[in-house]
């Protein structure tokens, strides 16, 4: 074993590493648990008390001197590896590229300041809803489709509470809170039991408006929609309002406006009719404004909802409703705002 030690003695010292990497390699060869030097102190239990004082002094030695080299050969190690990642000053700077909005935080924010520039406030509610504010206040029959659970996500039963179907649960909280003239809008996500695909999710975002006051007519709703429509798609955009029903409302219309990719020449965003559809509106049923508090002998009003991704992908010509909440980033980085 002497001669062992001797001649790893001189492969030590005349060891010379360049790299880190033979830094570690040097490491694990002698000084790791399964290193050279570790296995002859195994050895070393082995021998005999004669044998132990003959060899323990030079194995101690050989062990200093290998810890001894490499702390020295560390920092060589270091700076062997700060010359490697030495930069080049001469390279140009790596531009920093500054995020953009989501799109439909975009669509979302132009729709509040057009409504804003015409008096409307924004309001909030909660997302967790009981089915007061949600079904029955709304003048939601007890046997409606939406009550059931193929549209509706549940929480619990006796009360019922659920994921909010739409933003009108907003609407009749502000009028429990606040006495006319009310004229707010109330942006949210909302939820719905729905197979996801390009045209359906989950989850969506509404924007939905509120006005109540004295005297609140039809005439009132469609200047408002008619305005909204030519802020957001344009000056030449037309509007027409289509008979419909919501519980909700009374009377009740859908809201098309004149498509303006084709200008009425028919295409695949309006499916070859020249109109694509928007919005549902309709003056507040007078139940709504009885179950809210508010006395419809004295005051009428109007209300609208539309869905924001619908809006942001006809501004931006967006065919797939599952974009927005896959956060791809190739997605997200060519949207700019529009002014």
């Amino acid at each position: 074993m002497l001669e062992q030690v001797e001649s790893l003695k001189k492969e030590i010292q005349s060891f010379q590493p360049v790299t880190s990497i033979e830094v570690e390699s040097f490491r694990l060869k002698y000084l790791s648990r399964k290193g050279i030097i570790p296995l002859l102190f195994d050895d070393l239990k082995t021998l005999s008390p004669e044998k132990k004082k003959e060899t323990g002094k030079p194995l101690n030695e050989l062990k200093q001197l290998a810890e001894t080299r490499l702390k020295e050969w560390s920092s060589i190690g270091e700076k062997s590896e700060a010359s490697q990642t030495d930069i080049d000053l001469t390279l140009p700077p790596v531009p920093n590229k500054i995020g953009s909005l989501h799109p439909l935080n975009l669509t979302r924010y132009h729709i509040i300041e057009i409504f804003e520039r015409l008096g409307f406030n924004v309001a909030d509610g909660p997302e967790i809803e009981d089915d007061w504010h949600n079904f029955s206040a709304l003048n939601f029959p007890e046997n409606h489709p939406a009550r059931e659970m193929q549209d509706t996500f549940f929480i619990s039963k006796n009360p019922d509470m659920l994921l909010r179907t739409h933003t009108s649960n907003v609407q009749i909280r502000l009028m429990e809170k606040q006495k006319p003239p009310i004229r707010a809008i109330m942006p949210g996500r909302v939820y719905r039991n729905e197979a996801i695909s390009a045209r359906a999710h989950c989850f969506f975002h509404q924007v939905e408006g509120l006005y109540v006051d004295k005297n609140v007519s039809f005439a009132d709703l469609k200047q408002t929609l008619y305005h909204f429509a030519k802020e957001m798609f344009g000056k030449d955009t037309k509007i027409r309002l289509r008979p419909s029903f919501f519980p909700f409302t009374e009377p009740s219309a859908e809201i098309d406006i004149s498509c303006f990719i084709c200008h009425g020449a028919g295409c695949n965003i309006c499916k070859h009719t020249g109109w694509v559809e928007i919005a549902g509106s309709g003056m507040v049923h007078p139940n709504v404004l009885r179950n809210s508090g508010v006395d419809p002998e004295e005051y009428t009003g109007f209300a609208f909802g539309m869905g924001i991704e619908r809006v942001t992908m006809l501004r931006y010509g967006i065919d797939d409703l599952r974009l927005f909440s896959e956060n791809d980033i190739r997605f997200l980085k060519q949207f700019k705002p529009v002014l």
